[in-house]
């Protein structure tokens, strides 16, 4: 647990910044801005993933980052290519849209199944124990199928366009 601690301290910290920009582009998005709510979540959401992937990639798994096998030992080229990062991307994306389905379902659960239908108790299912088992997953996710470790990932997995 103690070697997950600088891991776990920088997810916290990128996640911090992520939610911090969530918040406000979704507020201002449906205040001044005058949105409806989905498009000024669906914005918001897909910003804070940008922010937190950004954190993630440039601070907590930097070096992780480094480019697959195939492309060390290249001198010419010291960032990972372009189509890795958008799988990446697309990864990261995609946990984070598995995380808001586990806080929704921590909602309906309690909402609908179990019949717990006050502000408080939808707060304590979706904001509460869905936002924790969420981001659980996000962690999990994020370590495993996004910012693996370099020596993890299969040759097969960078084909020719990616060494471009």
């Amino acid at each position: 647990m103690r070697a997950l601690a600088p891991e776990l301290l920088g997810f916290a910290v990128a996640g911090s910044f992520a939610y911090a920009a969530d918040l406000a582009l979704f507020v201002w998005l449906r205040g001044p801005s005058g949105f409806d709510p989905f498009t000024a979540k669906a914005l918001s959401f897909l910003a804070g993933c940008t922010v937190a992937y950004a954190g993630n990639a440039i601070g907590t798994y930097r070096a992780r980052t480094r480019p697959p096998p195939p492309y060390a030992g290249r001198a010419t080229r010291t960032r990972t290519p372009t189509p890795v990062r958008i799988r990446r991307y697309a990864a990261f994306l995609a946990v984070n849209l598995a995380g808001a389905l586990v806080q929704l379902a921590c909602l309906g659960l309690s909402h609908h199944v179990l019949g717990l239908t006050s502000a408080t108790a939808d707060t304590v299912a979706g904001a509460g124990v869905g936002m924790a088992l969420a981001t659980c997953l996000r962690f999990w996710g994020t370590r495993t199928l996004v910012f693996r470790h370099a020596g993890n990932i299969p040759v097969q997995m960078v084909s020719k366009a990616d060494e471009g």
